[in-house]
């Protein structure tokens, strides 16, 4: 095994955890789906810290990164969902938000050619306080001492971010599909 292979492996690690969290999670086994989450969460951050720090970029990496982060937050969210912990409104707002961007790139990449996305800044304080509002939810689940305001506020904290990073994603590759289209005329 290569070194450069690590994030892509602990990538994989975070697709793994998904099922686990989401039994748990369903199953009312807070604490636990606590435990589990916060590795997940911490796996983002690591491989990550990996990846830039040392060089250890794939296109591999490209696609299992954002991938993970997608079925691991788009599965909590749905089961919080289900399970009346966070409003169905704002679990849809975080599932079309990701459906929106993978439709996107999907036609981008059939019309323009491949994707070349890099996460944006507001796409990384997007998944960065949906993993503290998950965290937040489920620690309230769990031990029931979180005050309701930080709930609340920490969900509409997401439902700002994910606009945000939608609405920053879509015009990003309306942009680069312009400037394309214009390349291909000649008339850049």
């Amino acid at each position: 095994m290569k070194l450069a292979t690590v994030p892509n492996i602990i990538c994989l690690l975070r697709i793994a955890l998904t099922v686990p969290i989401v039994v748990l999670l369903a199953e009312g086994r807070y604490g636990q789906t606590l435990a589990l989450f916060a590795i997940a969460a911490a796996s983002d951050v690591l491989d990550g810290y990996l990846a830039k720090n040392f060089g250890w970029t794939s296109e591999v990496g490209k696609v299992l990164d954002p991938l993970a982060d997608k079925l691991l937050l788009v599965s909590v969210f749905i089961t919080l969902a289900v399970i009346g912990l966070v409003p169905v409104w704002l679990a849809f707002t975080a599932v079309l938000r990701d459906v929106v961007i993978g439709a996107g790139a999907g036609v981008y990449k059939w019309l323009f050619g491949p994707v070349e996305g890099r996460p944006t800044i507001p796409s990384k304080l997007n998944t960065l306080v949906q993993l503290v509002y998950v965290i937040a939810v489920v620690w309230q689940a769990a031990f029931q001492d979180l005050p309701g305001w930080l709930i609340q506020g920490l969900g509409a904290l997401v439902l700002v971010t994910t606009a945000v990073s939608g609405v920053d994603y879509v015009l990003t590759y309306i942009r680069k599909a312009v400037a394309v289209s214009r390349a291909r005329r000649g008339t850049a």
